[in-house]
């Protein structure tokens, strides 16, 4: 029987890595902007891929960890394993991408990456990988379409004049004035918002950087306290079992060299 040990991880094309997440993560979609791309392998079959890339919007996360320069950290935007991989696949493929990410971008000291408390779950991927928790909020940037598909905001926001088809053709600064107004969206879709939890998570590539962390760090205990336990899209009861040792390593960032490699 294969284990975690049997995966291989390597450099795969951006069209390898999307074509996975599509098939496989919950939610069908790619983050665009994503720039480095790890394939996971077992028996020579690509079953899974990470996705790297800057965050959308960096101002609102440089300021996490005290110091850090435009190209000091990155975001884990996609994670998607197929249910063919061993126990601990996810544990042990982030481990050995950040090992190859320390050796071949020295740059990068950190990562973050968010878990989607409202239709996945609240992390516990990385609590087993050495991230530590650096928030947890009430989300409310979700909505599902009448005819079932989900919609986050930012995707909006990201392209505010393109046409949607859940507008008739409008677009979202059509029936917003021109403005960021997600509750107008919301109305003129007929969507109605999924309730729910984001946990943000900070991994240090670089050890020596977990000391600059500029946020508190959040006991693991609180993913329980504030109801935000969750579970492959469903909640759960219980106490939280993960301990609130939060001992890290943790970072990643792309350079053009690492998407020359095609499929392995």
């Amino acid at each position: 029987m294969a284990t975690a040990k049997d995966i291989r991880v390597a450099p795969i094309s951006s069209a390898d890595a999307s074509a996975l997440v599509r098939r496989v993560h919950y939610s069908g979609k790619v983050v665009n902007n994503s720039q480095l791309h790890l394939g996971v392998f077992l028996d020579g079959r690509l079953e899974g891929a990470m996705q790297f890339g800057p965050s959308l919007d960096k101002s609102k996360m440089i300021g996490l960890v005290a110091g850090t320069g435009w190209s000091n950290f990155l975001e884990l935007n996609r994670m998607a394993f197929s249910e063919r991989l061993p126990r601990n696949s996810e544990s042990r493929a982030l481990g050995v991408s950040f090992r190859l990410i320390r050796k071949t971008y020295p740059q990068i000291k950190w990562v973050v990456s968010f878990a989607d408390g409202t239709q996945c779950g609240d992390g516990t991927i990385y609590r087993a990988s050495g991230f530590v928790l650096t928030g947890i909020k009430v989300s409310k940037n979700l909505a599902r379409l009448p005819l079932g598909v989900v919609i986050h905001k930012m995707t909006l926001e990201s392209n505010p004049t393109s046409p949607r088809p859940e507008l008739g053709g409008a677009s979202y600064y059509s029936v917003t004035g021109g403005r960021f107004d997600w509750a107008a969206y919301v109305r003129a879709a007929g969507a109605e918002v999924i309730p729910g939890f984001q946990l943000r998570y900070v991994y240090f590539v670089d050890p020596a950087w977990r000391s600059r962390l500029a946020v508190p760090v959040v006991p693991f205990s609180e993913i329980e306290r504030q109801g935000a336990s969750m579970y492959r899209g469903k909640s759960r009861a219980g106490p939280e079992r993960a301990t609130d040792d939060q001992s890290a390593e943790g970072g990643a960032d792309p350079t053009p060299a690492l998407q020359s490699h095609k499929d392995h």
